[in-house]
């Protein structure tokens, strides 16, 4: 268990990612409503994982690009600085990026949950797991001399976005479907008592995982 621990991480991480409604299960319900359907709310989590995924694996990638030309240390100091940035700038100013509306296709939707994921740094919250040292042993390339590299391979990267996404899916999914079985009911009352702001919350997790990029 003691080496399984970031793969727990990575999809606990993902289930909050999920709980945020800036990372799309409140636009799956708006739509759900839109077209009174439920099947709606399960479609629209396609769109939404995929520029999920997109932006957590342009973000991971990013990283794994600098790993080969910084070293170990180095690189989780830029991971905490950035991470710390993106903290204070969500604590700040919390506006998101504006979407042409609520009524949007496939396409528009995997977009603006890209553009959230992105904006929000979501990615890098995945950077101080990978770059932690039971990751970093899952790597089986050597170099020329035979020597292991301090990288992780494209399967284990690919790998961690997956079980990311599935968290995050699972999450966003239960949320946008409970919401939309209580509207049914009870109308929005559900999310009138429940809602707060999250931003204050991600901005808060930005700088846990800024700390855990130097200490893990």
């Amino acid at each position: 268990m003691k080496n399984e621990w970031p793969w727990v991480a990575l999809a606990l991480l993902g289930a909050y990612h999920g709980l945020n409604p800036a990372m799309g299960w409140l636009f799956a319900l708006s739509l759900g409503l839109q077209n009174k359907s439920r099947q709606a709310v399960l479609q629209a989590l396609l769109p939404i994982s995929l520029g999920h995924a997109a932006a957590i694996s342009l973000a991971v990638f990013s990283v794994e690009i600098f790993q080969s030309v910084l070293s170990l240390s180095s690189l989780r100091r830029l991971v905490a600085f950035t991470l710390f940035a993106f903290g204070l700038y969500r604590a700040i100013r919390a506006r998101h990026p504006r979407g042409g509306g609520m009524r949007v296709g496939f396409k528009d939707l995997a977009f603006w949950s890209f553009l959230m994921a992105s904006a929000h740094g979501a990615g890098l919250m995945l950077a101080p797991i990978l770059l932690a040292q039971p990751m970093l042993a899952m790597n089986h390339s050597t170099n020329t001399a035979g020597a292991h590299l301090r990288t992780i391979n494209g399967r284990v990267l690919g790998m961690a976005v997956v079980i990311h996404t599935l968290g995050l899916v699972f999450v966003a999914g239960i949320l946008a479907l409970v919401c939309y079985q209580s509207y049914h009911k009870s109308g929005l009352r559900i999310l009138q008592r429940a809602w707060f702001n999250f931003d204050l919350l991600w901005a808060i997790a930005l700088f846990v995982a800024a700390t855990a990029a130097l200490l893990l």
